[in-house]
């Protein structure tokens, strides 16, 4: 039908110059987002650089969910799904459990989707872990590196093991201060090096860090030939001032060795880090599909590629047009779904419920209440049928489902249909609004 005007053309005119009068070029690009031009000013929000890696590590993090119990098959099309979407960067599962041929075909499965796709193996512990992975074809791999000294120990899989057939694990060869923890690294990371395989080096619970420990930590390890230290939190209990702070610390004693920052998302502000710590000199972002890790999980990955390409004009490479695919690719294989309102690719995230002023504002501009294209990230936008829509909102639900009526008949549906939505306490079907459509009062 056609809906009673609420706006002339030349009022519409005028309200979209308006907008345009409040936006800027980069923060407003049509189709795309519309964002604050406060955050593309440097005077505003600092510096930051052109570009940065997001590295999913996806594959890994989902080994701490319990109750994933997945097959080869659906974590080789999950992986396939995942390089597809343009990440530079993926971190795989690791070596446990897994034979030779396995990690080749993983391998050669991520090279066939992007040859360009660097491919890292993490926790590796030994020597011989490391020739596996150089055999396996991995570009680089992660040497841990535990916070402590001797506490370090509760960390050690081989203490547990012995310890539970009842055998003496304190032997001489045990690392049992700072000094062991780290000569036991670093020589690790210059054997993957000889092997001619870049190292990354996560520096566990950087929380528990002083600056003191951490000058020892960055200059051995840097020494040892490290090519990227990543400060990995696994609590969660670093501001995004505190991770800057650190990063600015660790360029300053290693200024030819990458920083990288590993978040978790115990106070919301995993992605907050990222910004911050990039902002401070960071040059890589380890994160995960849909957040998953253990405890509040990581960094999301849709969320932290939108919030540097939107926000602040920093490039990423995601091919953002697959994130909502792979979001939900991610459920189907952990079987652990996202909240309807979850940042980008939830089911609702581009909803603002069926009020009148809502549903109707998009025919003037689509990127008021959204300030992302739902498109852009291969979402959708829902516009719900609600006990607080109006007339509006019911006849473009109506005509979506091929009905056609006029103003009074829409008005005559709409009562009806608030008054079977307060009896039953709930919001109709399609079909049910089809119903009554078509039955006179």
């Amino acid at each position: 039908m056609d809906k009673p005007s609420v706006f002339t053309p030349e009022e519409i005119a005028r309200f979209r110059a308006e907008l345009a009068l409040r936006r800027a070029p980069g923060a407003h690009e049509p189709g795309r987002w519309s964002v604050s031009p406060l955050n593309r000013r440097t005077d505003v929000v600092g510096s930051l650089p052109p570009s940065v890696r997001l590295r999913d590590a996806t594959l890994r993090s989902v080994e701490t969910l319990p109750g994933v119990v997945a097959t080869p098959g659906a974590k080789a099309d999950f992986l396939r799904r995942l390089v597809g979407s343009g990440v530079p960067e993926v971190v795989t599962a690791g070596l446990g459990g897994r034979g030779d041929a396995a990690l080749k075909d993983e391998v050669r499965l991520v090279k066939e989707e992007n040859p360009d796709c660097r491919v890292v193996c993490p926790l590796m512990r030994s020597p011989a872990d490391v020739d596996r992975a150089a055999a396996a074809g991995y570009d680089a791999v992660q040497v841990w590196v535990q916070a402590f000294g001797e506490t370090s120990l509760i960390y050690r899989a081989p203490v547990y093991e012995s310890a539970w057939r009842g055998e003496e694990w304190r032997s001489g060869d045990i690392p049992r201060d700072r000094a062991a923890v780290l000569t036991h690294a670093a020589r690790l990371v210059s054997y993957a090096r000889e092997r001619g395989l870049e190292v990354i080096v996560p520096l566990l619970m950087v929380s528990y860090a002083t600056e003191e420990s951490h000058e020892e930590s960055v200059t051995v390890l840097a020494g040892a030939g490290a090519s990227e230290l990543t400060l990995f939190d696994g609590p969660g209990a670093m501001s995004p001032e505190a991770y800057a702070h650190l990063v600015r610390l660790t360029r300053a004693l290693a200024p030819d060795v990458e920083v990288g920052l590993h978040p978790h998302n115990t106070f919301g502000l995993a992605v907050g880090c990222a910004v911050a710590a990039v902002r401070a000199g960071a040059s890589a972002v380890e994160l995960s599909v849909n957040g998953y890790c253990g405890g509040p999980g990581n960094a999301d990955l849709a969320a932290t590629a939108l919030a540097f390409e939107a926000l602040y004009g920093v490039e990423t490479g995601i091919r953002t047009e697959r994130l909502t695919e792979l979001a939900r690719a991610g459920q189907d294989l952990t079987g652990y779904h996202t909240a309807w309102n979850h940042p980008v690719t939830g089911t609702h995230a581009f909803c603002w419920g069926g009020l009148d002023f809502i549903t109707q504002e998009t025919a003037i501009d689509p990127l008021l209440h959204n300030c992302l294209e739902p498109e852009l990230v291969g979402n959708s936008r829902a516009v719900p049928f609600t006990p607080d829509s109006g007339p509006y909102t019911l006849a473009d639900r109506l005509a979506a489902l091929g009905i056609e009526r006029g103003p009074a008949e829409v008005d005559d549906i709409l009562v009806r249909a608030r008054e079977l939505m307060a009896r039953e306490g709930r919001l109709l079907t399609d079909g049910e609004l089809a119903e009554l459509a078509a039955r006179p009062r």
